[in-house]
């Protein structure tokens, strides 16, 4: 088992990285990589004076940021929510129809928002309407003041119950004498919550805060792609992912799109590396 998890990881994880090497050249299909010239930083120099530059990392900023503001959390509040929760039965469905849109496609997921935000028999504009709030359906997805909000919302549904089984699994962990002699000492359920609970799961709280911030230029791909198929979103829902394939594989700019991947790639290195040096300070880090 051992050889074929090696070839897995070299096949599919190091011999791909050979392609980096287009950044570097004037890549053609037909000559390949021994052939192509090369062209030193010439792509990079291209995409950052690109009109799009600007537009595309300020998008990717904000929505990352957003989503690491917003989505980060929530996890952890559910998590802490479903722990205090003494119904079992209520407990179970609750964390299963929270796990279950993780195990969704974008495809999936994307269709039903999109089917809920449909000017035509939509389900918010039907009950905006019922509840005299608009008088004529609102076209979320060709607004794009609204996309950012439902770019954010759609990515939390979709990751919020499985992303607090590890949070549920770290409470889980904690002595029950420390609960005990809390309530003993007078503490209510919201002061134990602070005094034990969160201190106790902030070492796992701080890696994924880690690993949250290395990602921090992953602003997305399936969701902004399916969810501003709308041109007119496009000043808003483009972000370095989706440039790098509208530019790499629709526009066949193979080296032009693999420099702007490995820029992304090398400022995610490096928030990581920030991110672990701060959190080291607090004695927990990747290495």
């Amino acid at each position: 088992m051992v050889i074929p998890a090696l070839l897995l990881i070299l096949v599919f994880s190091y011999f791909p990285m050979y392609g980096v090497l287009m950044a570097f050249q004037d890549y053609n299909i037909f000559k390949g990589f021994l052939d192509s010239p090369w062209a030193g930083f010439k792509h990079f120099e291209m995409f950052f004076n690109a009109p799009e530059f600007y537009k595309v990392m300020r998008n990717t900023i904000v929505i990352s940021f957003l989503k690491l503001v917003i989505g980060f959390p929530a996890p952890i509040v559910l998590a802490l929510m479903l722990n205090e929760v003494k119904n079992m039965y209520f407990k179970r469905i609750v964390q299963t129809v929270s796990y279950l849109p993780h195990f969704l496609s974008w495809v999936i997921v994307s269709g039903f928002a999109i089917s809920i935000l449909s000017t035509e028999n939509g389900s918010l504009n039907m009950l905006l309407q019922s509840v005299k709030l608009i008088d004529e359906p609102i076209g979320f997805l060709a607004i794009p003041e609204y996309f950012w909000t439902i770019i954010v919302t759609t990515g939390v549904w979709k990751e919020i119950g499985f992303g607090s089984i590890v949070y549920l699994a770290a409470i889980a962990g904690i002595d029950p004498s420390m609960y005990e002699a809390a309530s003993i000492d007078g503490a209510s359920r919201f002061k134990q919550i602070f005094l034990i609970t969160i201190p106790t799961i902030m070492p796992v709280v701080i890696i994924f805060m880690i690993l949250a911030i290395g990602n921090l230029l992953s602003a997305g791909f399936e969701d902004l792609l399916l969810l501003g198929v709308n041109p007119v979103l496009r000043p808003v829902s483009d972000v370095l992912d989706t440039y790098v394939y509208r530019t790499g594989i629709s526009g066949q700019r193979f080296s032009y799109a693999t420099a702007v991947g490995l820029f992304k790639a090398i400022i995610s290195v490096g928030l990581l590396t920030f991110a672990n040096l701060l959190a080291r300070r607090t004695g927990n880090s990747l290495w």
